[in-house]
């Protein structure tokens, strides 16, 4: 199966699609990781209803997952709320989870209580085509830790191509925050995971086996969210072990 082919989750899975750094400058954030030896893909704009968004990126691209480099690049709403992030810190701002079903997690994270946006159609234009994605954001304060959000894959085939895959895998997102239990909470209701005390830390899903419950609420085993003290902030573990996606339960007694 192709790299591209197995990035978007079947029914009833969700993974860790990728992280993005905010950063003010595309060119040197890239060379960063390139030094360290790692394929960057060329700049890509964004664009919503074929009107620019106002903001760039460049990509380190996985066998599973990717890292983005964003920067604002415009003068658009959607920039300056890259620019406010960036005035705390430049660094990991936004952790994103992989849907088959955009529209589905938006009405989920409504009965929630996280009241998410309608769902946004996101392009980008690459070589020889568009990578386009059904993007579902809730308001910066349902989630303070960052950017948290879903996306649906509509072309994986333009976002992992050939020549720009490194062979490593994003494994997890670790969030340190003040009340860890208060957060992995949260993050659980976010998620549809299951939150489990592990060596110190509240882990969300991992290699946990739930007990059936109601289609409503589905805990994804794959994707890793670990919870420490502290102040506010993300990162991110990346691995060359592979490790697919395992689905999600489908139902609570």
């Amino acid at each position: 199966m192709a790299v591209a082919d197995s990035q978007r989750p079947p029914p009833g899975e969700l993974c860790l699609d990728h992280l993005a750094h905010f950063v003010p400058d595309l060119g040197a954030a890239a060379a960063v990781w390139e030094k360290l030896g790692f394929v960057v893909t060329p700049v890509s704009h964004h664009e919503v209803g074929g009107k620019p968004a106002g903001t760039s990126n460049r990509c380190v691209m996985f066998e599973q997952g990717y890292m983005e480099i964003l920067a604002p690049t415009l003068d658009t709403p959607n920039a300056q709320r890259v620019r406010d992030r960036m005035k705390r810190f430049v660094g990991v701002h936004l952790a994103c989870f992989g849907t088959p079903a955009a529209e589905a997690e938006r009405e989920r994270l409504a009965a929630q209580g996280f009241e998410p946006e309608p769902v946004i159609r996101l392009q980008r234009k690459v070589e020889n085509g568009q990578a386009e994605f059904n993007v579902v954001y809730v308001p910066p304060g349902k989630m303070a830790e960052g950017r948290v959000q879903y996306c649906e894959h509509l072309t994986p085939q333009h976002v992992w191509r050939e020549g720009f895959v490194n062979p490593f895998r994003l494994r997890a997102v670790y969030v340190v925050a003040d009340e860890p239990e208060e957060v992995a909470a949260r993050w659980g209701r976010f998620g549809g995971l299951l939150p489990r005390p592990e060596d110190g830390f509240v882990r969300l899903g991992a290699d946990a086996h739930p007990p059936p419950r109601s289609p409503a609420t589905r805990y994804p085993a794959p994707t890793r969210s670990a919870f420490s003290r502290s102040a506010r902030t993300m990162a991110c573990k990346c691995e060359k072990t592979p490790s697919p996606c395992r689905p999600r339960s489908a139902a609570r007694g």
